[in-house]
């Protein structure tokens, strides 16, 4: 019932709020950039929107419980790279006049090769990106309504690609501006009941964690996923069908689908791979990656995909071509930077919450649920039913505002870029593209989302980043350099992220640099691009395709209250244009 509450409200809103585009969606532009006319609020509003994802509503503080305090630097580096994005990427990208990253790649260096090649990686770090929010949507609705996890995907796939094959990019800008107003409530309410309801001794553990040894109740354990506990001493359990056993030190695998509740007293099982909440190496500011021991490398690590991969993320990108222009486009970027901030100020709370009141769910690994677990163990009353509803529906509106925006790249990269069609063979793609990653989510339940997606920052930093920032800061890249440059970095994380799952163990500082590969493949990419382009040599006409990259725009049409104002403004844009075309003149030598 929780889950029919949560659920059919958001998505029955979302199907509204998304048939607002269908009136004004007649093109290929109509459908992937609005017709380039969203105001900079409305805008920054869509942009938090998909960019608050399941990661952000459920993972950082799921993280938070899994890997300590050291998890809140992921929030750090989500914000900041819309900082370095402001400065370096918002307007330039909208002047290009490009649709897509791709449409930009090839407006830039007029390469076709290098248009299919920024293509495919839309799709890899789209696929690593939605996969996690499908599977998510699944495991939280089976939490919130015992049912099966498939229901969950199916969902989400069905809601997404029925919005966007009626609406378009009118429709996702619509539904993800109203869901960030919607998930933003959402979250900052109920953490303050939390915080009002809990007492001030859970307060006092949540600042001053104690390490979870023992159980202080009977604590029944749901295991959706097989798991391996590490069982120091003899304890005893009763299984879900009322046996009670003994359970011997040593290693003991627990199946997918048991439940287990272990005796008020009991000593707590460790988890392969996992250091028990509140412990002191939880309670350290850093992030120690993979257990590997280098903390401060773990936490650069983290930083360096989240901040550098917040720049090149193919979903958030195109949202700036929908600006009227440049200058629209930097507004957006600095708004959204107020909005994040706003948001993130909250996950620090729900982890360190449910550190104290569902520390158990480490064992199960279903620490991304902790956020719609809490209520219940505050209050088991109506209150407590009210506010896991409103949980369940802001984490829905999460999933479903973030594969909005996946689901739109992933058409455009297909059908816009790969293999050029009109409207009609984008909206056939966005549901054939909904159904494949349904098929991808359905198998990937034992995967954490929040791994998922920090590799899908990493594949971002690693090529976008780089051919963004030395497309339009750096006059002498050339086409075969960055052709280099994005296969080095695309092929470099893809080996790392294959090495990850399928590769022989490895500890110390190099386990770091393979599951998390940021600190090499983006110094790599740019190295490469730097230095095949060095051995050639810029065409003629770059200078002209950098200038329309920091030229101001004219506007066509002013109304008669700002003409004195838009006069000014023109004044200015010329004397900038003049010191941009000498700047570039320099450097281009």
């Amino acid at each position: 019932m929780i889950a029919f509450f949560a659920v059919a409200p958001v998505v029955l809103v979302t199907l509204l709020v998304g048939l607002r585009g269908v009136a004004a969606m007649r093109t290929t532009s109509d459908f992937l950039v609005a017709s380039r006319r969203v105001s900079p609020l409305l805008n920054s509003a869509a942009v938090s929107g998909e960019y608050l994802s399941a990661a952000s509503f459920l993972g950082v503080a799921g993280l938070v419980v899994k890997d300590g305090v050291g998890a809140l630097w992921y929030p750090v580096g989500f914000t900041a790279g819309y900082v370095a994005m402001l400065v370096l990427v918002a307007a330039p990208m909208r002047r290009s006049g490009a649709v897509t990253v791709p449409d930009f790649a090839e407006a830039r260096l007029a390469s076709t090769p290098l248009r299919k090649l920024a293509a495919v990686t839309v799709l890899v770090i789209a696929g690593l990106y939605l996969v996690p929010q499908f599977r998510t949507a699944g495991l939280v609705l089976s939490v919130v309504s015992g049912g099966p996890y498939w229901v969950g995907v199916v969902i989400a796939a069905v809601v997404v690609s029925v919005t966007l094959a009626v609406g378009g990019m009118r429709a996702a800008t619509y539904v993800q501006a109203f869901q960030f107003c919607f998930k933003l409530v959402l979250f900052i309410v109920p953490a303050i009941w939390l915080l009002l309801s809990a007492g001030p001794a859970v307060r006092h553990e949540a600042v001053h964690p104690v390490e979870f040894t023992h159980f202080a109740r009977d604590t029944p354990v749901d295991f959706g996923l097989e798991v391996t506990l590490e069982v120091h001493e003899p304890t005893t359990v009763r299984a879900s069908d009322g046996r009670v056993f003994t359970i011997p030190p040593g290693e003991f695998r627990v199946e997918d689908g048991d439940t287990l509740v272990f005796p008020a007293g009991a000593p707590v099982p460790g988890v392969r791979g996992g250091a028990a909440p509140g412990g002191p190496d939880w309670q350290r500011p850093l992030l120690d990656l993979q257990d590997a021991g280098h903390p401060l490398l773990g936490t650069w690590a983290v930083l360096l995909a989240t901040m550098l991969g917040t720049m090149g993320l193919p979903h958030v990108l195109m949202r700036f071509h929908t600006s009227p222009d440049g200058r629209a486009a930097r507004r957006t970027a600095a708004i959204t930077v107020g909005l994040l901030g706003v948001f993130y100020l909250f996950p620090g709370v729900y982890g360190t919450l449910a550190k104290v009141l569902v520390p158990q769910l480490y064992l199960s690994g279903a620490t991304d649920t902790a956020v719609v677990a809490l209520p219940s163990q505050v209050d088991s009353g109506a209150a407590g039913t009210v506010f896991t509803t409103l949980l369940t529906a802001g984490a829905f509106a999460a999933f479903l505002a973030t594969s909005l925006g996946l689901l739109l790249v992933v058409a455009g990269a297909i059908s816009h870029d790969l293999v050029p069609g009109g409207l009609a063979r984008l909206r056939f793609t966005v549901v054939a593209a909904a159904a494949a990653v349904v098929l991808l989510a359905l198998p990937s339940a034992r995967l954490d989302a929040g791994v998922l997606v920090t590799w899908g920052f990493t594949v971002a930093a690693s090529t976008f980043c780089p051919l963004l920032v030395l497309g339009i800061w750096w006059p002498r890249l050339t086409a075969p350099g960055a052709i280099a440059g994005v296969a080095a970095g695309l092929l470099g994380t893809a080996g790392a992220i294959v090495a990850t799952l399928f590769g022989p163990p490895v500890s110390g500082w190099l386990a770091i640099l393979v599951a998390q590969p940021a600190p090499w493949s983006v110094p790599l990419a740019f190295g490469t691009m730097v230095a095949v382009s060095l051995l050639g040599r810029p065409p003629a006409w770059s200078s002209a395709a950098m200038l329309r990259l920091h030229l101001v725009e004219r506007r066509t049409s002013v109304p008669t209250r700002d003409r004195g104002r838009d006069l000014g403004h023109s004044s200015w844009s010329a004397r900038r244009s003049s010191a941009v075309r000498r700047i570039i003149r320099r450097l281009s030598r």
